[in-house]
């Protein structure tokens, strides 16, 4: 079935972005009908971060999440075969003075779990080697293919989460910007219980903590998707200013606050079938 899905991808790559958009869609709506466990996750998710809305309006935000995640996986194709000056035409750049005016200096860039992270990362790599560290799949073929597809440009390096972030670190100083995705639910190690949406949240510390360790400025980088065909915006942004702060805390707190802005901004475009309240305080239920 893997062999089969990889075969559909490459076939789908070919296309138009507007027709793989389409495809995207139904897929989408696919995924929405018969993933009950995901579709239960997202919305337990959107019930806990929107509790403002409605039933109705939860239930419309989850189905548009899905249709974006399930262009997402099919337009995944593009980053493993589309030749570079496609993937150049279709995913714009913008604020790449802000990561040219770094000097070389150690530099990490925080990238929240939007639908368009891979796009993001293919795209940069078509333009500097960066280190970043992945998740190991659970479908080993598929994992080969994500590794493979991920590692086509340049002179980047891809960790594993099992070989930490020591050698990551050692990539970052020796010029590479660290492609760094924290805003999930990696479990009790090295967290602490920071608001998301108003929910204590357990939230790893390593954004504050790597700064500290490698004087490292920090530029935000959120990719989004555009309306069908008209491609990807990677967006990096200003390094921030005063971070790290006066505590680990503080910078954490303002690590999540940032990203609940830009969820806010993009709802929709946010990783809603990650257990992301998986972890809970002692003494609370898992709300899954």
């Amino acid at each position: 079935m893997t062999r089969l899905a990889l075969a559909l991808m490459w076939l789908l790559h070919w296309l138009p972005l507007s027709w793989q958009a389409s495809l995207g869609r139904c897929f989408g709506h696919l995924l929405y009908r018969f993933g009950s466990e995901r579709r239960h996750v997202a919305l337990t998710n959107l019930r806990l971060c929107f509790p403002e809305l409605d039933e109705g309006q939860r239930d419309r935000l989850a189905r548009k999440h899905f249709i974006a995640f399930g262009r997402s996986f099919l337009e995944r194709g593009l980053l493993w075969w589309a030749p570079p000056q496609r993937l150049r035409r279709l995913v714009r750049i913008e604020g790449f003075e802000h990561l040219e005016r770094t000097g070389g200096k150690p530099t990490i860039l925080l990238v929240p779990h939007f639908v368009g992270l891979d796009m993001g990362w293919t795209r940069l790599t078509l333009e500097l080697d960066m280190v970043s560290i992945y998740a190991n799949q659970k479908n080993l073929l598929f994992n080969a293919a994500l590794l493979k597809g991920r590692s086509r440009f340049g002179s980047s390096t891809l960790l594993s989460r099992q070989e930490g972030t020591r050698r990551a670190l050692r990539r970052m100083r020796a010029g590479k910007p660290f492609y760094y995705l924290p805003d999930m639910d990696y479990g009790q190690r090295d967290t602490i219980f920071i608001p998301f949406f108003g929910v204590p949240t357990a939230t790893i510390t390593g954004l504050s903590r790597l700064a500290r360790i490698a004087g490292a400025v920090v530029l935000p980088v959120v990719t989004r998707m555009q309306p069908d065909g008209q491609g990807y915006v990677v967006d990096i942004g200003a390094p921030w200013q005063n971070f790290p702060g006066p505590s680990i805390e503080a910078d954490t707190r303002r690590m999540n606050a940032f990203i609940e802005g830009e969820v806010q901004r993009m709802p929709e475009q946010y990783l809603w079938l990650h257990k992301r309240f998986k972890t809970r305080p002692p003494g609370v239920a898992s709300p899954y």
